[in-house]
């Protein structure tokens, strides 16, 4: 219980409490992003480790595990900052980008779990029998789980997904469609010099461009990974392709552009895997 808690502060304070201008220039706003850290891990710390101040003292049971986790978060966070800086990674290099934020997370939660078991006295392996426990798990603990796993559907797989995507023009972010119109005017011939018809053809092709509320694509992005999550959770695989179906016929005519068909279907595929993932491993542990 306590780590997911310690886990569920640390998705708060990266993916809620942190805005887009923070992640944007991370450098220069990291002292910020810290405090939010050191908000929610004390408020966690305290909440759980009243007992534990009266056996240990405030510094072993608060202090301590504070400072290593907050410390090593911004040591971790420069750290990449730095190697993505050094490497001047190109914007088209999404899949670099997206390792290193795995990496980066990974990194987060592995500092989490060794806190808890320097400071914290919580063996690693009660948090393999976690996952192994099935039905034992509390109903707390069920909770907390079930929050963490709609946060990474959620949010956490929306950051994930904008940085394999890349940054798109806005012109294809808001493309409608392609559309041609021919206009053809034909005439006899006059004085029946000769036979046929005489005329003139025009074809004009332009596209459509719409100003969308981009947060409404971001929403259904969301709703639509919940969906997903919850019919892997309860097996109804076949009904996950009617999802799909109903995106598609609602952008059928932008398929016509090679280049939003591509996009579209690599969101889409990003957002189905990370769906049917996060609830198979959600059904594992609460069944």
């Amino acid at each position: 219980m306590f780590i997911l808690c310690l886990v569920l502060a640390h998705l708060v304070a990266d993916f809620y409490l942190q805005t887009d201008e923070m992640v944007q220039d991370k450098l220069k706003n990291i002292k910020k992003h810290m405090t939010h850290h050191t908000i929610v891990t004390l408020i966690v710390l305290a909440a759980f480790s009243v007992n534990r101040v009266k056996e240990e003292g405030i510094l072993s049971s608060i202090l301590f595990p504070l400072i290593f986790i907050v410390c090593t978060h911004f040591f971790i966070d420069y750290l990449k900052i730095k190697l993505l800086d050094t490497m001047k990674m190109k914007r088209e290099e999404n899949l670099k980008r997206l390792s290193f934020f795995l990496l980066d997370q990974i990194l987060h939660l592995l500092v989490i779990v060794l806190s808890g078991h320097l400071f914290l006295g919580i063996k690693v392996s009660s948090i393999l029998d976690f996952f192994q426990n099935g039905r034992e798990i509390s109903t707390v603990n069920a909770v907390l789980f079930t929050v963490i796993i709609i946060i990474l559907t959620t949010s956490v797989s929306g950051h994930m997904i904008k940085i394999l995507l890349g940054s798109l023009p806005n012109q294809l972010l808001t493309f409608e469609g392609k559309y041609s119109f021919k206009n053809e005017r034909s005439e006899d011939h006059f004085f029946n010099r000769n036979s046929g018809k005489k005329g003139m053809s025009e074809e004009y092709n332009y596209s459509i461009f719409s100003k969308h509320d981009l947060s409404r694509g971001k929403l259904i992005g969301y709703i639509e990974r919940l969906l997903v999550l919850v019919l892997t959770f309860y097996g109804s695989y076949p009904a996950i392709g009617f999802i799909v179906a109903a995106k598609s016929i609602a952008r059928f005519k932008q398929m016509d552009d090679r280049n939003w068909a591509e996009y579209f279907l690599l969101g889409t595929l990003a957002s189905m895997f990370i769906g049917i993932t996060l609830g198979i491993i959600l059904r594992e542990v609460l069944t």
